[in-house]
């Protein structure tokens, strides 16, 4: 297609990676997906990757325990090396887009890496150590594979920063707020805007007029109430640690119970970090690995523990979305998105059930077979429930093509430093 951009998007998650490559040409159309690739179960000792070309079949290889690194570099370089190729060279992306998790109070939408905005994002990692570091390692592996390509940062905090300040603001002295930065960001605002999107376009209700609830429920999950599409509230704060119970994450818990633990039982601070990120959640009560497919076979076969980490996970949800409501006046639509939220019917179902007193209402044949973009509200539902197939990759792509349309001289960037001159440019 003459005049396209190849446009590669990088999506590294807390267990996962993906990546994309869509095609575009101008900002309309929106951009085609040309090739998919998804390294899962990183960290687990048993990592896996899977590569599809548009129209073609899928193919996996095991990369067992490959570290990061090592396995970024196997799935990007797939793009031109294998039977799923679609590229001959590298030089042929012309922009890599990055999901960021945290761009601090300073980036408010999508930005052209520079070294200068990467060594921001270095500053931010210590705000969401689980996820910026491995962020700026793709940033570094995309400088070095793609050296000739632009890299744009889409930031999962920006979709938060229209918040209000009784949102924003800790109950801590305000000088922390003022001098340290200390606030509620929120994250997960690429999944939650492109869910936004998509619910007004199922429901056909106007933006100014939308009182909505996103649930992105994964690996790592928060909610937003979002009215006239602005971000009233959302449950992740400081760093994606606080709100809802996750996987392996334990959400909000007493910090008297924190303090006591260094204090009295002599943990550090790394020591809880770790647990609170990465042994808590589903995964700590459960003493499984936090998979919730995994959880609700065990629960229904008789496993204690299961069923209370699947009743703890619920009663966390129903809290949050029952604490939104008074934020929105009311609600039009609820929305569920990402792994858990797209593929869990029992979770769906549950923390719908609460909210029955309000007219809340679920079509359990609707709730069952529903995968992708669609509702599940029964006929005569207070509110529209809706399930939105995640597309961050997709929010990215376009993300990008803004960036470039707005700024044609965005200078290529390598991880490495400033950018170098390529051949052709």
């Amino acid at each position: 297609m003459e005049g396209a951009r190849k446009i590669l998007v990088l999506n590294i998650g807390s267990s996962s990676a993906k990546s994309s490559l869509f095609v575009a040409a101008g900002s309309e159309p929106p951009p085609q997906t040309a090739w998919e690739a998804q390294l899962s179960r990183l960290g687990e000792g048993r990592c896996v990757l899977t590569v599809q070309a548009a129209g073609g079949p899928c193919q996996e290889r095991d990369l067992r325990d490959a570290g990061l690194s090592e396995a970024l570099r196997a799935m990007l370089s797939a793009l031109w090396d294998g039977k799923q190729a679609v590229v001959a060279s590298p030089s042929e992306i012309d922009v890599v887009g990055h999901r960021i998790v945290h761009g601090g109070a300073r980036y408010r939408q999508a930005t052209a890496i520079s070294a200068d905005v990467l060594a921001d994002i270095r500053s931010y990692a210590p705000m969401a150590p689980a996820h910026q570091p491995d962020n700026i390692c793709g940033v570094e592996m995309a400088g070095e594979l793609f050296p000739c390509a632009a890299q744009v940062a889409v930031f999962d905090t920006a979709f938060h920063h229209a918040m209000p300040e009784v949102s924003v603001v800790y109950p801590l002295p305000y000088e922390w707020y003022e001098r340290l930065g200390i606030r509620r960001y929120g994250f997960h605002g690429i999944s939650h805007g492109y869910c936004l999107r998509r619910a007004e376009a199922l429901t056909g209700g106007a933006r100014s007029a939308l009182r909505a609830i996103t649930c992105h429920l994964g690996s790592g999950s928060s909610l937003s109430a979002v009215r006239d599409g602005r971000c009233l509230t959302t449950t992740m704060g400081y760093t994606p640690l606080e709100g809802l119970v996750m996987r392996s994450r334990s959400g909000s818990v007493d910090p008297g119970l924190l303090l006591e633990l260094i204090e009295q039982k002599s943990y550090s601070a790394g020591e809880l970090s770790r647990i609170l990120n990465h042994e808590s959640g589903l995964k700590g009560v459960s003493g499984l690995s936090g998979d919730m497919k995994e959880i609700i076979a065990r629960a229904r076969a008789g496993d204690r523990r299961a069923k209370l980490a699947f009743d703890i996970y619920i009663h966390s949800l129903r809290s949050n979305i029952g604490a939104l409501l008074p934020v929105l006046g009311g609600l039009d639509v609820l929305a569920f998105t990402g792994g858990v939220g797209e593929n869990s019917p029992e979770v769906r179902a549950a923390a719908c059930e609460a909210f029955t007193f309000m007219g809340l209402r679920v079509d359990p044949a609707r709730n069952e077979t529903c995968r992708a973009d669609g509702l599940i509200s029964a006929e005569g539902s207070a509110a529209a429930i809706a399930v939105i197939y995640c597309r961050e990759d997709r929010a990215i792509a376009e993300e990008c093509v803004a960036v470039l349309e707005s700024s044609s001289e965005s200078e290529p960037f390598s991880g490495s430093g400033p950018s170098r001159a390529c051949p052709g440019t």
